[in-house]
């Protein structure tokens, strides 16, 4: 037997990984985001790493799926985010839409096709999340695991979408295509290289290039250890590849190890976890539910073997950028700096300046052999831009990204931030606030939100931030949120929202309440025993309502709402009631903040800029520090003055 050490020395890249153009960080980066609704799902637990992968562009993506009566709680305490943040991985934990029996994904029942259930939930949440720039996630980078009833979902998941996941994890998982009574009963023989071909048809050509860890924990008694070599040989058998000889000893510490066997080009692997009954294999220090901290971290695993044996992904080095220098003359930007790339290929260095409101201008130049290189903007017209240079390669990999803040025109007044498009999502006791914030100085320094039981402050992603609290009291709720700058000048607004507390009882006290019946009681029961939990009334028709857990998976039957029901604010006659008249709004603030906001437009001519009110295009007094007094009965038709009387 050849022994190896696990290794924990993911490669980090420093900068930050653009696919084109700006990009922000995401607001939530090194956090776990909790019951998020995303791609399907009504509650999806989200980790988003400060590091990026060190193959291919941006993060990967790894989709967690749970097992029966787990909840996706437990893998918070799993060390996914170590996995996370040493390979880059955003991490996805859903909560299965479409449960059956304990909690179980479905994978025995149903139609298997991309467009059925938790199938097509599963593809949607790996599409969205990799078209969410935020996230920047290499398409070529996505996989999908689970534990039991989730390994075999994950499976038949990745049969059924081979392009969309590049490689899949499969943990005490019973074959695709078997019962639900051969999970826990004598094992099914099944083919898995036919059905797994059968599901995905014509996508079937993307096996060449998939990839597949199986793995069971050697004392499982729950689910037969037979499907371990089953579904290995099975995978083997459809990529077309043959077992390499030997096992190799994974090891995690001096106690905590697994067994490897693989195939030819990496292309499989199969664990076993010693000491390890049925759940999955956290490491060192991890608890909950059917999680087992006895062996190797599996999720570091993962990363380590989806980063060594990834086939889709183009491993030549990005370029580099180094010594950058800018330098402004009158309303003309010069950058100058030097552009290397290890492999030798082609680079083109590309700068971009967005300005206030999104418009953006290019320059474009090939280095000199030594690397060394110099372009120069167009004239541009005041204001404030966003300056971003980047190096691509003629593979089309892409530099870390070099940004700068750049003032054309002279230094504006100073003005207090601007608050805009305010907006709260309320869920069971928590509430987000979110919104825009404008700084026409560029020295914002706080937002942050007065809620009813604490003051958090925002995070802020360039001009987007956004505060969340829970454990609110419920009834009608109120939050101040203050934007401040640099130099104490602040503005500030309200919001007002209500919060829904639900019932808390034991399952005994729902049912004397009314709002729970026993038909649903062996769900309910095996969630929550005898502990009190809340119930919140849902609108599932016109007229009808039903008490349900934050889940949805413990709930009553359909009845009529109590009271006015939730979100019934039809008036006496039982019609809707009238919006309120439009009133007309003023501003009074300088020419260039108009601009920014929408109420007016300029020439851009970078000597004189001329200022107009939209709609009327009336001629606003002064340049672009000008100060204007704007008036609207619409919010779209601006004239010059105050509100009439």
């Amino acid at each position: 037997m050849k022994t190896q050490a696990f290794s924990r020395a993911g490669i980090l890249l420093a900068g930050v990984l653009f696919a084109a153009g700006l990009l922000s960080q995401p607001a939530m980066a090194g956090n776990w985001q909790q019951n998020v609704s995303v791609g399907g799902f009504n509650k999806v637990h989200l980790y988003t790493p400060d590091s990026v992968s060190a193959i291919g562009q941006g993060r990967g993506l790894l989709v967690v799926l749970h097992g029966c009566t787990q909840s996706i709680d437990a893998y918070l305490g799993a060390n996914l985010t170590q996995a996370a943040e040493q390979y880059g991985l955003v991490i996805a934990v859903p909560d299965a839409m479409n449960k059956a029996g304990f909690g179980c994904w479905s994978y025995w029942q149903g139609t298997k096709a991309r467009s059925a259930g938790d199938y097509k939930n599963l593809i949607t949440l790996a599409n969205t999340l990799v078209a969410d720039v935020n996230y920047q996630i290499d398409p070529n980078q996505v996989y999908i695991a689970g534990l039991s009833s989730g390994a075999a979902f994950a499976n038949t998941t990745a049969c059924l979408a081979p392009d969309v996941f590049a490689g899949m994890a499969v943990s005490a998982g019973p074959s695709i295509g078997t019962s639900s009574s051969g999970a826990i009963g004598p094992c099914e023989t099944a083919n898995v290289a036919a059905r797994c071909a059968q599901y995905a048809g014509s996508y079937a050509s993307h096996f060449e290039t998939q990839i597949a860890s199986i793995a069971h924990g050697r004392t499982d008694t729950t689910v037969n250890l037979c499907y371990n070599e089953q579904n290995a040989n099975g995978m083997a058998d459809l990529y077309n590849v043959s077992q390499l000889s030997g096992e190799n000893l994974i090891s995690e510490g001096s106690s905590r190890t697994a067994d490897e066997t693989l195939w030819q080009n990496g292309r499989v692997s199969m664990l076993w976890f010693n000491n390890v009954d049925h759940a999955w294999s956290g490491g060192q220090a991890a608890s909950g539910s059917y999680i087992n901290g006895n062996s190797i971290n599996y999720a570091v695993y993962l990363g380590q073997y989806f980063q060594d044996n990834n086939q889709r992904v183009n491993r030549n080095s990005p370029p580099e950028l180094s010594g950058i220098n800018v330098s402004q003359q009158g309303s003309v930007v010069t950058v100058t700096g030097n552009a290397s790339d290890v492999d030798g290929d082609a680079i083109t260095v590309t700068a971009s300046f967005t300005d206030s409101v999104g418009q953006q201008q290019l320059a474009s130049v090939t280095p000199a052999p030594t690397g060394n290189f110099s372009l120069s903007s167009r004239v541009l017209a005041d204001d404030w831009y966003q300056l971003s240079v980047t190096a691509t390669d003629s593979g089309g990999l892409v530099s870390s990204i070099y940004t700068e803040q750049l003032l054309i025109g002279p230094p504006p007044p100073a003005t207090a931030p601007e608050l805009s498009e305010l907006a709260v999502a309320v869920d069971g006791q928590c509430a987000t606030i979110s919104g825009r914030v404008f700084d026409l100085n560029r020295d914002l320094e706080t937002v942050t939100v007065e809620f009813s039981n604490a003051t958090v402050a925002a995070d802020i992603s360039a001009d987007l931030f956004s505060a969340a609290q829970c454990t609110l009291p419920g009834g009608e709720q109120t939050a101040l949120i203050t934007a401040t700058d640099q130099g104490g000048l602040f503005s500030a607004e309200q919001l007002s929202f209500t919060i829904d507390a639900g019932q808390n009882a034991t399952l005994d006290q729902h049912i004397s309440a009314g709002r729970l019946d026993y038909t649903n009681y062996a769900n309910c029961y095996l969630e929550y025993s005898t502990a009190s939990f809340v119930l919140r009334e849902q609108l599932i028709t016109d007229n009808q309502c039903r008490w349900q857990d934050d889940d949805a998976s413990c709930f009553g039957p359909a009845q009529n709402c109590s009271a006015a029901g939730p979100g019934d604010d039809a008036g006496d006659d039982g019609n809707p009631p009238a919006p309120p008249p439009e009133d007309c709004i003023a501003f009074t603030t300088n020419n260039y903040s108009h601009k920014v906001a929408g109420r007016a437009y300029s020439t851009g001519n970078p000597y004189a800029p001329d200022y107009f009110a939209n709609g009327s295009n009336a001629a606003m007094a002064g340049s672009t520090w000008g100060v204007t007094t704007l008036s609207s009965a619409d919010s779209s038709f601006w004239q010059v003055g105050a509100c009439p009387d």
